[in-house]
């Protein structure tokens, strides 16, 4: 039994020792060497210790060159560990500290993306969503000449898109439930404010249904009047001509109210 605890202790000791020479040694590397072990780590994937890593060359040699370029790289790895909060505190910190860097529009890009890719479900709280858009515009006004700015383009229409569609889901809720007043809000919403999304030719027939259904025929036939103009190839245009011409209504701007308002404004150019 000595033998045996003279050999655990004599076991625990060398761990010990081994992991205390780990660290100095850590320590005693030159920047580049500690940045190429951060980015064999990247390389398999161990995306968390990859930005410990990379978090030490910055500590260690906070006043390099490569301390500079741990920093972005550390934030990429958080992203691709998916703390999002940790890649949004790590790219704020490069482009508070190096503005004027090639990569800080990089640094703002992965910081919109933080948001961005936590954009999963239309049942979201869309605090997100909206994060996400103001990051991106960033990327695209501060830097329009970048690497970056096309695919944050593509990515704050889809992020418009996704607001429009939570606007939609709502009143589709309503809407099937014989709330028109409330359905009519949300898709009047998705009309004006996100005009520019797939989801407006179908915004413009519920706006149909709804006002039909409450017997308000002229904002029912001005709402299909718009459709048809500018979605009249649309399988949307083609219901609504149909529920319309089955009253023995047309789809023609008629009386004054908001969604005639909009048609003079946008189709005819009448803004007084």
């Amino acid at each position: 039994m000595k033998n045996v605890r003279t050999l655990c202790f004599s076991l625990a000791a060398l761990f010990l020792a081994v992991g205390c020479a780990e660290e100095t040694r850590l320590e005693d590397l030159p920047a580049g060497e500690i940045y190429a072990m951060a980015e064999a780590q990247l390389d398999s994937g161990d995306f968390v210790e990859a930005a410990t890593t990379f978090s030490e060359v910055e500590r260690l040699y906070p006043y390099s060159e490569l301390s500079k370029r741990a920093l972005i790289m550390q934030a990429f790895a958080l992203h691709r560990a998916r703390d999002f909060e940790g890649s949004r505190t790590a790219s704020q910190r490069f482009i508070d500290f190096y503005p004027a860097d090639d990569d800080a529009a990089y640094a703002q890009y992965l910081l919109a993306l933080s948001y961005y890719d936590q954009i999963d479900d239309v049942g979201r709280d869309q605090g997100l969503t909206f994060m996400a858009l103001q990051s991106l515009r960033e990327v695209i006004e501060r830097y329009p000449d970048s690497d970056y700015s096309e695919t944050a383009v593509l990515k704050f229409d889809l992020a418009f898109n996704h607001l429009a569609a939570k606007e939609m889901e709502v009143g589709r809720y309503y809407l099937k439930r014989n709330h028109f007043m409330a359905a009519i809000n949300r898709f009047r919403i998705v009309v004006e404010d996100y005009q520019t999304t797939t989801h407006t030719p179908e915004a413009l027939h519920r706006l149909v249904e709804a006002y039909l259904s409450l017997g308000l025929d002229d904002e029912a036939r001005t709402a299909g009047a718009i459709l048809g103009h500018n979605f009249r190839s649309t399988d949307w245009y083609e219901d609504s001509f149909r529920l319309l011409t089955g009253r023995g209504l047309t789809p023609e701007p008629r009386g004054d109210n908001w969604l005639a308002r909009a048609y003079r404004q946008t189709i005819r150019g009448e803004y007084l």
